[in-house]
């Protein structure tokens, strides 16, 4: 039997406010349990909610960037369950009306090409607290507890049509809304401190069946790789058990890393197990047309249209182009280094793009550093990029002088000038030495005449051995053929 998965995507995207969505205490990570949560955050008596504009505009921005329905008007409702981090006895959330309808995610998938996710909704929301079930001290190692920190960070849940048919489209569509979503400023994506986490719908039908089978979620996936395994295992789990004559249940699963395996968490709820009830402390939220077009303006010049202005404008093939607008950080690094190069040209710009897609790339993940943190900066690479066009340098010269830029010995010319490196262009010069190398290898200029390649490669690298990799490498070639052909 044939099985198709079916895969759709729930994204909480921590967006990037100073302050919580009703109220002013901070969003920081790292803060000690408990000194982050305000008496709005934990629902004393008398306390009023009071919406974060910030949290407002990012999600406008997400609309936009989608080219979802950003709705006039939207209501905020409590989302009823008990849970001991969830202090109030209610999530606030949105449910009917959410501020985001529509828009899409394009992918790259392995196995169908070119692809649109659609979205469902982008709802705003507040987080819940924490337990913790580690690190309390000996003293407590049977009991749980509880961090309210986080009660009331603002959220932007991001959901999905079950739309994605493997678990490799599933990362791709992680990957690509991650990006975005740090693109338009609106959440740090830090899986790591829980800034951006996923939530996955699975369920596997047979070929041409249109009915979606059984749904499983499982829930806080934090890696796209423990994503995708996730989805992998809990395929491979449905349909074995459907295959001996067992039934799915709609549940709720958590993913444990170290047995790479799905576990049955709770019974999956419905929408009307919540009970959702518009929150009689927040009128609806209210967005004319003047906002949006104000946070429109607002907004950078989006992935997929700069990547087609990289072609048109910048003379840079598709594959260089999609490698420069895969954040936002390499974009910028891009245009900073293709500006202070100066005199654009499309060879100019595709030497940076080859140059940041090659040793920057392989030095940063080396390192273990992300792009704004990278000790060559546009503008030094920039200039080491101009001695190597106006052939001062080579460009194996160039790939040491990039060496000790990174290691941090200063910008290229001050690099060249203490290293002996500036490439020798003298025609007369390099005769000499191709005339010295000939004169003492006489075998394989016998090997050349003879027709064998080979030989020549092997005089090109003794002449460049005995300049010390400094010779223009296209001039030894000119003149060796020049003396071997005499």
């Amino acid at each position: 039997m044939k099985w198709e998965v079916v895969v759709g995507l729930e994204t909480h995207a921590q967006l990037s406010t100073a302050s919580k969505i009703f109220s002013g205490a901070a969003t920081a990570f790292g803060a000690a349990p408990n000194t982050q949560a305000s008496a709005v955050d934990i629902a004393l008596p008398g306390v009023l909610p009071v919406l974060n504009k910030g949290a407002v505009e990012r999600a406008i921005r997400f609309g936009l960037a989608v080219g979802g329905t950003i709705n006039r008007r939207s209501v905020f409702a409590r989302k009823n369950y008990f849970y001991p981090d969830l202090p109030k006895g209610y999530q606030i959330s949105q449910y009917e009306i959410p501020v985001v309808q529509g828009g899409s995610i394009r992918i790259v998938s392995p196995t169908r090409g070119e692809i649109d996710v659609r979205l469902t909704r982008a709802h705003l929301e507040e987080d819940a607290g924490k337990s913790l079930h580690e690190g309390l001290g000996a003293e407590h190692r049977d009991m749980s507890g509880i961090d309210l920190n986080r009660a009331g960070t603002p959220l932007l849940e991001i959901v999905s049509e079950p739309d994605m048919r493997s678990a490799e489209e599933a990362g791709a569509y992680a990957r690509a809304l991650h990006a975005l979503v740090r693109w338009i400023g609106i959440c740090d994506g830090n899986m790591q401190e829980g800034s951006f986490r996923c939530d996955a719908n699975v369920s596997v039908r047979l070929q041409g069946e249109p009915t979606l089978g059984t749904r499983c979620e499982i829930k806080n996936l934090n890696s796209f790789r423990f994503l995708q395994q996730a989805i992998e295992y809990e395929v491979r789990r449905q349909v074995k058990l459907i295959e001996e004559g067992g039934a799915i249940a709609q549940e709720t699963r958590l993913y444990d890393a170290d047995r790479n395996e799905t576990r049955s968490m709770r019974t999956k709820e419905d929408a009307q197990d919540y009970r959702y009830f518009p929150d009689p402390d927040l009128p609806p939220l209210a967005i004319d047309d003047r906002w949006k077009e104000a946070v429109r303006a607002s907004m950078p010049e989006l992935p997929d249209v700069l990547c087609e202005r990289l072609i048109a404008q910048h003379g840079l093939a598709r594959e260089e182009a999609i490698a420069m607008t895969a954040s936002r950080e390499i974009a910028d690094y891009y245009v900073a280094a293709v500006d202070a190069l100066g005199r654009s040209s499309a060879e100019g710009n595709r030497l940076v793009a080859n140059w940041i897609r090659g040793d920057l790339a392989s030095a940063l993940h080396r390192a273990e550093l992300d792009v704004p943190a990278s000790p060559v900066s546009p503008a030094h690479l920039a200039r080491m990029l101009l001695r190597l066009r106006d052939g001062t340098i080579s460009g194996k010269i160039a790939k040491e002088v990039f060496d000790a830029m990174w290691a941090g010995e200063g910008d290229a010319d001050a690099i060249i000038e203490k290293r002996g490196l500036r490439q020798i262009s003298d025609a007369a010069a390099i005769g000499k030495i191709v005339d010295e190398v000939l004169a003492a290898n006489a075998a394989s200029v016998a090997e050349y005449k003879a027709g064998k390649q080979k030989a020549f490669n092997s005089l090109v690298g003794k002449v460049m051995a005995a300049t010390q990799g400094k010779a223009n490498p296209a001039q030894v070639n000119a003149i060796l053929i020049q003396k071997l052909g005499a």
